[in-house]
C-alpha cells in the first residue's frame, strides 16, 4: 500500500521567483492590520478593560433575547451576554461601574433582582482598573520577551541575518494576528496573549526547519546561486511543513467547533496562526536572506549540521 502524499516528495515550485508578489502581500496585509487596529480598536474583554463577570445557569434554554431585552433597561451601561457551551449556561459582562466596589455590588444586585428566581449562580467575579492595566502590561511584556528570546536563539543558532529574517517574519505573524481580532470584534483577552506566543512558537519552529535546509545546502553546494538554493530548501522541505500544518489544523478546527465558547477566541487565533506562520516561514522568511547578505564563506565550513563533511561543490 502506497503512503498518502499530499504533496510530491520533491516538488519543484517557484516560490523565490515570486517573492515581490509574497512581499506586496504581506505588505498590504500589515498595513490593513494596522489600521484596523488604530481606526477600530480591539474589543477588549473583562481581562484587560474592568468590569463584572456573572456565570448563570438557567433552568431552560433560549431566553437570550428576552435576557438581553431586561437587562438592556436596567440603566447599567454595556451589558453582553453569550451562550457559554450549553443554552442554559448563560456569560454575562457588565461594564465597570462608576463610584468603586459598593457600585459594581449594586450593579449585581440589580440584575439578581431582575433574573428573579430559578437561576443558578455559578461565579461572579470584579476586574478593576488598576489589575486590568497590570495584565494588559503584563501581556505586552511576555508577548516582547518571546520575541526577543527568540531572536537571540536563531542568531545564536544560525547568523545574524537568520534571526532578523525569522523576527520579520514572525512580527508579521503577530501583528497580522492582532489586525484580524481587530477585524473580526472578537473578544481579546488573556487566552488570546496565551494564543499569540503559541502562534509564536509554532511559526518559529517552522522557520528554523526551512533555516536549517538552508544552511546545510549552503555548505554543500558552494556555487550554486543563491536564488537557486534557497528555493531548493523551500521545495526539500514543503511536504513536512504542509502535513504538521495539515495535522495540527484538524486539532484546532475540532476544538473550534466541539470546544465551546470559553476556547473559541483562543482557537481561532491558533488556526489563524497556522496559516500565517506556514506562510510567513515559507513566502517572507526565506526569500528575505536574499537581500540580507548571507555570508557563505562561514556557513561553507566543511561540516554539516550533523558534523558529516561537506559534499563536493556543484
Amino acid at each position: 500500500m502506497k503512503p498518502l502524499n499530499l504533496v510530491p516528495i520533491k516538488p519543484n515550485l517557484n516560490f523565490i521567483g515570486r517573492k515581490k508578489i509574497f512581499f506586496t502581500f504581506s505588505v498590504l496585509l500589515v498595513a490593513l492590520a494596522i489600521g484596523l487596529f488604530t481606526s477600530r480598536g480591539l474589543n477588549f474583554g473583562i481581562d484587560f478593560q474592568g468590569g463584572i463577570l456573572i456565570e448563570v445557569r438557567m433552568s431552560e434554554g433560549g431566553k437570550l433575547a428576552e435576557m438581553r431585552t431586561n437587562l438592556s433597561n436596567l440603566g447599567l451601561g454595556e451589558v453582553a451576554l453569550q451562550e457559554f457551551g450549553q443554552p442554559t449556561d448563560i456569560l454575562i459582562r457588565i461594564q465597570k461601574q462608576e463610584g468603586g466596589e459598593k457600585a459594581q455590588q449594586v450593579a449585581v444586585d440589580k440584575l439578581k433582582a431582575a433574573l428573579g428566581d430559578g437561576v443558578k449562580y455559578r461565579r461572579t467575579e470584579f476586574v478593576g482598573p488598576q489589575v486590568s492595566r497590570e495584565l494588559f502590561r503584563d501581556g505586552v511584556i511576555a508577548v516582547m520577551l518571546a520575541i526577543v528570546g527568540i531572536l537571540a536563539y536563531i542568531w545564536f543558532r544560525f547568523e545574524w541575518q537568520f534571526g532578523l529574517g525569522a523576527i520579520i517574519a514572525l512580527l508579521h505573524d503577530v501583528i497580522t494576528t492582532i489586525g484580524i481580532f481587530a477585524l473580526t470584534g472578537l473578544e481579546f483577552n488573556l487566552s488570546t496573549v496565551a494564543a499569540i506566543l503559541t502562534i509564536a512558537g509554532y511559526s518559529i519552529n517552522d522557520t528554523v526547519v526551512v533555516y536549517d535546509r538552508v544552511r546545510e545546502n549552503l555548505r554543500k553546494y558552494k556555487t550554486m546561486p543563491l536564488l537557486e538554493l534557497l528555493n531548493n530548501s523551500i521545495n526539500e522541505t514543503l511536504s513536512r511543513t504542509v502535513m504538521t500544518s495539515l495535522t495540527t489544523m484538524l486539532a484546532l478546527v475540532s476544538l473550534y467547533v466541539l470546544g465551546g465558547e470559553v476556547i473559541r477566541g483562543f482557537s481561532f487565533a491558533l488556526i489563524w496562526g497556522v496559516v500565517i506562520g506556514t506562510y510567513s516561514s515559507i513566502c517572507v522568511a526565506v526569500p528575505l536572506l536574499l537581500y540580507l547578505n548571507v555570508n557563505r564563506g562561514v556557513q561553507g565550513s566543511g561540516r554539516s549540521s550533523h558534523g558529516e563533511q561537506a559534499e563536493p561543490a556543484e
